[in-house]
């Protein structure tokens, strides 16, 4: 649901869950330390547009340029539709600058040009536009005739639909969004996205020291919204709340050295095309609006929160909220792309996880030592650009062949270290396929299995991945900011299960490593809905976990703490995953003897971001044997 300005499209956020809990569990103790994909999912496409035509000339489209399928369609039909694709893109890619700058190197290049600089609008009245814009976007999307349009078309025409819808269903939720969560909330975020701001001309500079100071008057929108929601008997927990005043009241703790001050000069100073004179001046402009703007901002934030306390009338999940089931179902299907009910889902999920363990008994039964050897795995050290090198080099016989882009990997920046989780990848613009980033926790143990499959979760096949191949398979613009986390996260939380068979371990090691992790993110998408379906308390959650054989009473704690701030979270990737699962299975039903794995990857990642039920319907289409 989307409280902006525009319709679609919030800020790029970090979509992987930075916690670390330690777990035991059954015979398979493990870390579940995720790392971070930083991005627009759904990526969040090339250096053309991404539907095949230049911004100037979208009349000049034939439907052999871009349809699998070979078939002629009406042209007036495909030109107008391209056309009306390529506008709606234009106009919300727009709406706010940080959604601009990480969506496109060069706005000038899709006909965007004199944008104000903005973070976007929170309020009633945008809602109300909000909801406006979606149904005359419904309207006019329906005015085009799927039947005349091409494959790829309808399933873009397909897609469009079913996201408008979504978000239409959610602005019936509008006070019931949370933009302060500890983990996800703009607070935390936010700073990051700042930090990892691309200056690639000057102008670049100056616009981000024209964004800065409305951090101030955006955060004042953030506490008017609260105060609706505190009024409405929808006002986050106490225990949440502190979180965030906590997190608000520390940030300035750096004061001179803050990252936001650190990190800014340091982009400066590589900055070649400016004088010294001229990076001495833009770091002065910087640092005050930092002390003078935005500590202030997170200062009055924790102040308004502070105030707010006792507001919270609910200490448990959203089932307790009136009609906070409904939103519940609403947020599932958001996060996953899955339309099963609740109940189906966490049958999915126990069936699984009920497989899962099955099968990891039977292997230790048959080699009594293999858990303990493979929780002895480790990689000798190496740089993880090597790592990302040598996934790519070893997926090629299940995979497509991974683009020939370039990337950066980098380490996050020291006074970052605490505050991030061990990697993340930022997504590329849409027309810069090399501007790709990874960045790696110094602190995170490079000799760890999690390291590699965290690798493998960002980079190859995961995030960048997929990203790439999706962006060069031709999709539309509009594509890149329908967000669809299930696909995304689940595809990632795919290949990372598949990224265990490529670190040269023994496969009897490397499947058992991937059912432990399986089995564990299962527990917590269980919880999830346990607390927020079913009304779980946390002696329930307790009881849950102990039944796996899960008895820390504190880190079970923590758990039902972070489940309760970030609900429908964990679903994106073990629901995803599964959906995933199920998506192969399919194939190799109706492909027979002519699937194989590089095929059915290149035909899902081809149809790119989308609801699972159109993937699974759209996959014939896409296959090629």
């Amino acid at each position: 649901m989307i409280w902006f300005s525009d319709i679609f499209h919030k800020f790029p956020r970090l979509s992987r869950i930075s916690t670390l809990f330690l777990i035991l569990l059954v015979v398979f103790p493990t870390v579940f330390s995720d790392g971070c994909a930083f991005s627009r999912h759904a990526p969040d496409q090339s250096a053309r547009i991404s539907s095949g035509y230049e911004p100037d000339q979208a009349d000049s489209v034939s439907s052999e340029s871009t349809d699998n399928d070979n078939q002629r369609t009406d042209s007036s039909s495909a030109n107008a539709f391209d056309e009306f694709l390529l506008q709606l893109f234009r106009s919300e890619v727009a709406q706010n600058t940080i959604n601009l700058h990480f969506s496109l190197s060069s706005p000038e290049s899709y006909g965007i040009t004199e944008v104000p600089i903005s973070l976007g609008s929170i309020s009633s009245q945008a809602a109300n536009e909000n909801r406006a814009a979606l149904e005359n976007t419904t309207a006019a999307l329906k005015r085009f005739d799927r039947e005349k349009l091409s494959k790829t078309r309808q399933l873009t025409y397909d897609i469009l639909s079913d996201y408008l819808a979504m978000e239409q269903k959610g602005t019936d939720f509008s006070l019931y969004e949370e933009y302060l969560n500890p983990s996800s909330g703009t607070q935390a975020q936010l700073p990051v996205l700042y930090e990892e701001y691309r200056f690639s001309s000057e102008d670049d500079i100056k616009t981000y020291l024209k964004l800065l100071p409305l951090t101030g008057s955006y955060f004042d929108q953030i506490i008017a919204f609260e105060k609706q929601k505190a009024a409405a008997g929808l006002f986050m927990s106490d225990a949440i709340c502190k979180s965030v005043i906590e997190q608000c009241s520390r940030f300035a703790d750096d004061g001179d050295d803050h990252y936001l001050i650190l990190t800014f000069n340091k982009k400066v100073d590589a900055f070649k095309d400016l004088s010294d004179e001229q990076k001495t001046a833009y770091k002065k402009q910087n640092e005050k609006i930092v002390k003078e703007v935005i500590f202030p901002a997170y200062t009055s934030l924790a102040s308004s929160l502070t105030s707010l306390l006792g507001s919270g009338k609910n200490e448990k999940g959203l089932c307790y909220l009136k009609h906070g089931r409904d939103y519940y179902e609403y947020l599932v299907y958001e996060n996953t792309g899955c339309a099963d009910s609740i109940a189906d889902i966490q049958t999915m999920i126990g069936q699984k996880r009920l497989s899962d363990l099955s099968e990891a008994a039977a292997l230790t039964d048959s080699n009594p030592s293999l858990w303990k050897d493979a929780q002895k795995a480790s990689l000798s050290y190496a740089e993880p650009a090597s790592v990302l090198e040598q996934l790519k080099e070893q997926m090629q016989a299940d995979f497509p062949k991974a683009p020939d882009v370039s990337y950066t990997v980098s380490p996050i920046e020291e006074c970052m270290e605490d505050y991030l989780a061990p990697a993340y990848y930022i997504t590329a613009p849409i027309d810069d396929y090399n501007a790709n980033s990874i960045y790696i926790n110094a602190k995170t143990d490079a000799s760890t299995m999690r390291y590699f499959t965290t690798l493998a979760h960002e980079g190859f096949p995961g995030h960048l991945y997929q990203t790439i191949m999706s962006y060069q398979s031709g999709l539309p613009a509009i594509r890149s900011i329908l967000n669809y986390p299930g696909y995304v996260e689940g595809w990632a939380t795919y290949v990372e299960m598949m990224s265990y068979h490529y670190a040269g371990l023994r496969e009897d090691a490397a499947t058992l490593l991937a059912l432990n992790q399986s089995a564990l993110l299962s527990l917590y998408a269980s919880t999830d809905i346990g607390i927020h379906y079913d009304g779980w308390s946390l002696a329930d959650t307790i009881k849950f976990w102990n039944d796996y054989g899960i008895s820390d009473p504190d880190t079970i704690a923590e758990i039902y703490r972070y489940i309760i701030s970030e609900p429908a979270n964990y679903l994106r990737y073990y629901v995803g995953y599964l959906q995933f699962l199920e998506l192969k299975d399919y194939a190799k039903e109706i492909f027979g003897s002519d699937y194989n794995e590089i095929s059915f990857h290149q035909a899902v990642l081809s149809i790119g971001p989308a609801p699972f039920q159109i993937v699974k319907d759209y996959l014939k289409d896409f296959y090629q044997k």
